[in-house]
């Protein structure tokens, strides 16, 4: 009897930032890992986010044996509570994540989480043909697991997000006894994060931005705002250290950071004195130099805490001359305009303000190249799959790979949808399952195609034109001059002389054409045909037209 195949299916994350899923599927068996979401683009106007395809999955949902989730980040929890309802498997996960989760199931107002199951990093779970282990990595949010996956194939090991961090704040090192153990057994497959391989050398010691902070607050005269990720409790923690140090309260701001702060406080992920966390009534009477301020906002968007008080709509937060902030943030691609734009403002109202290019106050979660290497060397897989990353990088890090000895035949460079078929000898791409933008908006779903984007882009650059045309069907005739308004096309002043224009280009054209005004969809297109190329020639815009033909 033949072996089976062990396929691997991508789902999101592979060709891109956000929107980690996979699942790995042998003989009938299936099982997921991950489920997050990924933040729109520019282009995308009215998105909230996006989140992965899930179709290949619902027409095998009777063989899902059960979904492991990796640690608590948006892009690998975030699409859950619109994807589980679908799938209805049995959920994996560390405590922390599960509380992350918990949180947010009950803020969706999601009553069964009878399916969340909580493990340990050394626990194992049997999940049809996979036996998982659990073990430790290193990454910017606590409770962060690897993965052992026993096949009958062989080893599989997952990284998860990691990086190698000897003296992390909380939480434990990334287990490398038990990789180089692992490697010393025979080890058919690692996946690997890809995120920072463009990064030479080894990604810095948390511990080294707690001695940062604390000579900023210690040298501060006047209160200190820091904003950073709302997940990264270590930072957090290493705030309220050095406030504590320098005999400061803490007043946190921002509505992530207040839950996810409670959620670690709650699970002692995160420690705090007795009396250091302030309230807003007492910012009125506490000095400016007994006051630390824990804000969101690390990467400059609009609602956030941070942002508000640049734009100085924050209701208990105002800056005064005096005030340090401080960005314990580097900008995720795409975001740099966002943060400049606030660091300026702050500038502006007389802030001094520390961030990335000034001083060393951030360190990220993902292991840099020489990190990736120490894996690689340490696991010796005979296969090897880059995930998490953009194209650029899983190529990279599948070079990296190669460069380390591994036959290039045996590193596989995947795109969402890919269908890997894998033996204990070779593996090959053996199809492609389609998937499709799904976007959330609000609580709702959409397979939106990129027509609506361009209409959307069309109505944020040239505007929108609505033509109402009362016609006599029988007379074939015009009641009277069309209805034009327009929003976002052309300003007052000049626009109101252009729509006269228009109604006339409108009553003219649709004089020379007398057969239209007996049908209503006639007089629609030849409208809009009129007035597209009319408004082209005066404006060089394409504004949206929407004609609207009722009969008298």
């Amino acid at each position: 009897m033949a072996q089976e195949k062990l396929n691997i299916i991508p789902f999101g994350g592979l060709g891109e930032i956000g929107k980690n899923m996979m699942a790995l599927a042998y003989g009938s068996d299936i099982m997921i890992i991950d489920a997050g979401l990924m933040f729109p683009n520019e282009e995308m106007f009215g998105v909230d986010f996006l989140i992965p395809d899930i179709s290949y999955l619902l027409a095998k949902k009777e063989n899902i044996k059960g979904m492991i989730i990796t640690h608590g980040h948006e892009d690998h929890i975030g699409a859950l509570p619109y994807i589980l309802p679908q799938l209805d498997c049995p959920v994996y996960t560390a405590e922390f994540t599960g509380k992350l989760l918990s949180s947010g199931f009950k803020q969706r107002r999601m009553k069964d989480k009878s399916k969340l199951n909580i493990v340990s990093h050394g626990d194992k779970i049997r999940l049809g043909s996979f036996t998982v282990e659990f073990f430790p990595v290193c990454h910017s949010i606590p409770d962060t697991t690897g993965l052992i996956i026993d096949t009958p194939l062989g080893i599989i090991v997952h990284s998860g997000d990691f990086k190698i961090d000897y003296t992390p704040i909380i939480d434990k090192p990334t287990d490398l006894s038990r990789l180089a153990q692992l490697g010393g057994k025979g080890v058919l497959l690692l996946l690997s994060d890809s995120t920072y391989v463009e990064l030479s050398g080894y990604t810095p010691s948390e511990k080294v931005v707690s001695d940062v902070l604390g000579n900023i607050i210690a040298g501060a005269s006047g209160r200190v705002i820091i904003t950073t990720f709302a997940s990264l409790i270590s930072r957090v923690q290493q705030v309220i250290d050095a406030a504590a140090k320098h005999n400061r309260r803490v007043f946190i701001t921002g509505r992530s950071m207040k839950e996810i702060g409670r959620v670690a406080l709650e699970s002692g992920y995160l420690v705090a004195p007795q009396g250091i966390f302030c309230q807003s009534d007492e910012l009125r009477y506490l000095a400016h130099n007994q006051i630390v301020i824990l804000a969101t906002g690390s990467q400059g968007e609009p609602t956030s805490a941070l942002v508000r008080i640049a734009n100085g709509d924050h209701d208990q937060v105002q800056i005064v001359p005096g005030d340090t902030v401080v960005i314990s943030a580097t900008p995720i691609p795409g975001n740099e305009a966002l943060i400049n734009k606030t660091i300026d403002s702050l500038f502006r109202q007389g802030a001094y303000v520390v961030y990335d290019k000034l001083a060393q106050i951030h360190v990220h979660g993902h292991g840099s190249r020489e990190e990736l290497k120490l894996l690689l060397t340490l696991v010796k897989p005979k296969f090897f799959i880059p995930i998490h990353g953009e194209y650029r990088h899983l190529s990279l890090h599948a070079k990296l790979a190669e460069d380390l000895g591994m036959a290039k035949d045996n590193a596989f460079v995947l795109q969402d949808g890919d269908i890997l078929e894998l033996g204990r000898e070779k593996g090959e791409i053996v199809g492609k399952t389609p998937l499709k933008d799904i976007y959330v908006v609000g609580s709702r779903t959409y397979a939106l195609d990129s027509a609506v984007f361009r209409d959307r882009k069309q109505l944020s650059q040239d505007g929108v034109v609505v033509v109402v045309t009362v016609i006599d069907v029988k007379e074939g005739k015009l009641v009277r001059k069309p209805d034009i308004l327009s929003r976002g096309f052309v300003d007052t002043k000049d626009g109101q002389r252009l729509i006269k224009q228009s109604q006339e280009v409108v009553v003219a054209g649709l004089k020379n054409a007398p057969k239209c005004l007996s049908d209503p969809d006639a007089v629609d297109a030849k409208v809009k045909t009129l007035l597209a190329n009319f408004f082209y020639k005066r404006t060089h815009r394409h504004p949206i037209i929407i004609p609207i033909t009722v009969e008298a």
